[in-house]
């Protein structure tokens, strides 16, 4: 007879694999999910790859469940600035150093083409030649006095309209381009400067001479306006009027209680002349 030992148990235990197993699939599950989370910062827009290619899947910003078998590449669509230093010619053939701001943003309608066409890379391989050429070829058709007088803005637009032919159908937008700072030759400077002063001094002096001929035309209509009063007074006086005025006079101091001398005038007409004591 076998003897019964109670250390034994009947029952069949789970084999010692399947919590490894068990564990590794939890751990696969929580990869699978986070893989499967695709955050887009604020002012971004993401872009989605699948084994190398571009699905032509654009993420807005905000968080997003996706295939975990898809990478996203994030690239900003906020508006972003570019300077640039160039030595330029001018119209003459003068040398001129220019630094110019150009300002811009990407299209996140055209973000997963600027991508798949560019890479992250893109203001390298674009934007930075395309302002440079630009710039050249805009300068050449103008005379370098042109960038210190009125026709700046005309450069900044021309440049700017060549830019956005260049540069926005591959998803760049441009929105403004600003000429910072330009160094003429010395020589040149000096010039423009002295051509720009004699320019103020000539506007001067104009102004000048328009107020003494408005201040001449003033004192001509003043010395008329005297001369025709005199005219007309003299017409009115004769020497009637003036015998009449002196007697009323006579008369009226005659009358005063003061002591007086009275000459008699020596003439036809003479008035009496008279005279206090």
């Amino acid at each position: 007879m076998t003897n019964f030992d109670p250390r034994i148990i009947n029952s069949n235990p789970r084999p010692a694999g399947v919590p490894v197993l068990a564990g590794a699939a939890v751990i696969l599950i929580v990869i699978l999910l986070w893989a499967s989370i695709a955050y887009v910062p604020p002012g971004s827009a993401g872009v989605l790859t699948s084994f190398g290619r571009v699905t032509g899947e654009i993420l807005p910003e905000g968080t997003h469940f996706v295939s975990p078998f898809k990478i996203n590449h994030v690239l900003t669509v906020r508006t972003q600035t570019q300077e640039e230093h160039t030595s330029t010619p001018s119209k003459e053939g003068l040398n001129l150093e220019m630094d110019t701001s150009l300002i811009f943003h990407l299209s996140s309608e055209k973000v997963s083409n600027l991508y798949q066409t560019l890479g992250p890379e893109y203001a390298s391989k674009i934007i930075d030649p395309n302002l440079r050429s630009i710039i050249r070829d805009t300068t050449a058709g103008h005379a370098a006095n042109d960038l210190y007088s009125k026709e700046r803005k005309q450069v900044e637009d021309e440049i700017m309209q060549g830019l956005k032919n260049a540069l926005e159908p591959r998803g760049i937008v441009i929105e403004n381009v600003l000429l910072r700072d330009i160094q003429l030759p010395h020589a040149l400077r000096a010039a423009i400067e002295t051509k720009q002063q004699a320019e103020q001094e000539s506007l001067a002096m104009s102004f000048r001479l328009q107020k003494e001929r408005q201040e001449a035309d003033r004192k001509r209509i003043e010395a008329q306006g005297i001369h025709d009063f005199q005219a007309i007074v003299a017409q009115g006086i004769s020497p009637q009027l003036l015998q009449w005025k002196g007697i009323e006079a006579t008369e009226n101091l005659a009358k005063s209680p003061n002591s007086k001398i009275i000459i008699i005038g020596n003439t036809k007409n003479g008035l009496p002349l008279v005279m206090s004591q």
